[in-house]
């Protein structure tokens, strides 16, 4: 059972003079959905870094016969004291909340047992992994209560850290809110022969963040809703509260995972040194790239490296702002645009074991030719919770994609509020923003990206193999209450002539 001790940090909540004299605005981005948005939040400076860090377990696995790499989830219920003595009723993997860590190497077949020991359905979604759409754990790999589902693939895609979480459609949201989540970590020889920090848990740390309502005396509560969704007052790692990370290595690797429902980050060290940033969503960027933050929204992945000095103390932090995160003011300060957290202490030991230079080139990616393209398509995001005018039908397949093909996936935020998007199976490049070239942080590989309001994205994907006329994969946007609502679409992967099984939709051209 998880124990933490950290005291409720002092959350300064308060709605701006701007925000309701905008109120037409707001009142605008918010039609149709009956909510009225939480205020900006701070803990700067607030929380009591008392608890050490929790480190999920890496999941024991064993090798068949066969060679296959077996694993074992099992989504249950429980109880989990984020406050010493105060119980939380909470959902986890192989424990009370959150999941084990799954390590896998670049050329292994893997199986995940996965068993569902709650009351009610869930699935399990291997987010940002290559794999058959029969085996990807979206809505239609739906497990009933009581019964088990034991997904089986090679891992064909470089090092890189992913995640997993339920998928099911309409309640993703809640899954993902009680607890379901783990960290999937991808390994090959190439990122073993450029001496990163590589030991889990010691100078290689997973750090899972998410925002929590809590009440006075400690225990879990609903979080306030805004347009983006359910959005809390404070933040856990790796489920602790006022979390500390003592180390004893001079280099450091954090993983850091948005696992959050709906709020976005924009991670910064407290003493203004740069946040350097080695890999995004889909594995290593080509060189570390130097940045003042890293935003992140939730289902995104970043690795970033930190240099320290014996004894020093410094506080990894999430500072929003309306220009990072693309918002004007009002709807900004309704959705977490304007937050700012205090999310991890870092505390050196008096004595650090000394790492090399940091190598100047980390990979090579190679690009797509443009000229190569198949196919382009045009997704329009909306405020009501559609794509392309459509919300999700379980029944109907959107688009339909011819197997080893590049494609050219045109995603537009047509609106004034905040939305994001994700596609399934594949990584993606973007080529380019309203027409510009990408920023360096997001020139990597990407299975999923934050659209800021008023926004053209032109995204280049190649769906290599996995045709199956029968089995759709899923495009969406991850703010998950979006997800939920029907902002979401379905995708088969067909061979050349083919045509998918369920019935096809508007823009299933092939």
């Amino acid at each position: 059972m998880l124990q933490t001790s950290l005291r409720r940090p002092r959350a300064t909540v308060a709605m701006t003079l701007a925000t309701i004299a905008a109120g037409g605005l707001v009142a605008v981005a918010f039609a149709g959905c009956g909510i009225v948005g939480p205020g900006p939040v701070s803990t700067i400076g607030d929380v009591e870094f008392d608890t050490p860090l929790a480190i999920p377990p890496l999941a024991e696995s064993t090798v068949d016969a066969d060679g296959t790499r077996v694993f074992a989830l099992d989504a249950q219920a429980g109880t989990t004291e984020f406050e010493p003595g105060v119980a939380s009723d909470t959902w986890g993997f192989n424990g009370s909340y959150l999941g084990p860590t799954l390590v896998a190497d670049r050329g292994e077949r893997v199986r995940v047992d996965v068993t569902n020991s709650l009351d009610e359905p869930t699935t399990v979604h291997w987010h940002g992994m290559h794999l058959p759409a029969e085996m990807d754990g979206g809505p239609h790999q739906m497990v009933d209560p009581g019964a088990a589902w034991s997904p089986e693939w090679d891992i064909d895609q470089q090092a890189a850290t992913l995640w997993y979480h339920p998928h099911l459609h309409g309640e993703t949201e809640d899954h993902v809110a009680r607890g379901l989540a783990g960290m999937f970590m991808l390994r090959d020889e190439h990122e073993r022969s450029l001496g990163l920090p590589g030991e889990y848990g010691v100078d290689d740390i997973p750090v899972i963040v998410q925002d929590s309502g809590f009440s006075a005396d400690g225990e879990q509560e609903s979080k306030q809703r805004g347009y983006a969704g359910g959005l809390g007052d404070e933040l856990i790692v790796n489920g602790t509260r006022g979390p500390y990370l003592d180390v004893s290595h001079e280099l450091v690797r954090l993983r850091l995972l948005n696992a959050s429902t709906a709020r976005t980050y924009a991670f910064t060290w407290s003493d203004g040194r740069s946040v350097d940033l080695i890999a995004t969503d889909g594995g290593l960027l080509e060189a570390p790239i130097s940045l003042d933050h890293v935003r992140l929204s939730p289902g995104e992945r970043a690795e970033v490296l930190v240099r320290l000095t014996p004894g020093e103390r410094l506080v990894l932090q999430s500072k929003m702002t309306p220009e990072t995160a693309g918002l004007v003011g009002p709807v900004a300060a309704t959705n977490g645009g304007s937050d700012a957290f205090d999310v991890l202490e870092v505390r050196a030991a008096e004595r650090l074991d000394p790492a090399a230079a940091v190598p100047a080139r980390l990979n090579t990616i190679n690009d797509f030719d443009p000229a190569d393209v198949a196919t382009t398509r045009r997704f329009e995001l909306s405020d009501s919770f559609e794509i392309n005018g459509e919300a999700m039908d379980m029944g109907r397949i959107d688009e339909t994609v011819t197997v080893d093909t590049l494609e050219r996936w045109v995603v537009a935020n047509t609106t004034q509020v905040p939305h994001s998007f994700h596609v399934h199976d594949v990584q993606f490049r973007i080529a380019t923003i309203d027409g510009q070239a990408p920023p360096p942080e997001l020139a990597g590989w990407k299975d999923t990206i934050f659209t800021e309001p008023e926004t053209e994205y032109e995204l280049l994907m190649r769906f290599e193999d996995y045709a199956d006329a029968d089995t759709p994969y899923m495009y969406h946007c991850h703010l998950l209450w979006h997800e939920d609502q029907g902002m979401m679409g379905q995708f088969a992967v067909v061979e050349p002539g083919q045509s998918a099984t369920m019935t096809g939709g508007t823009h299933d051209e092939h």
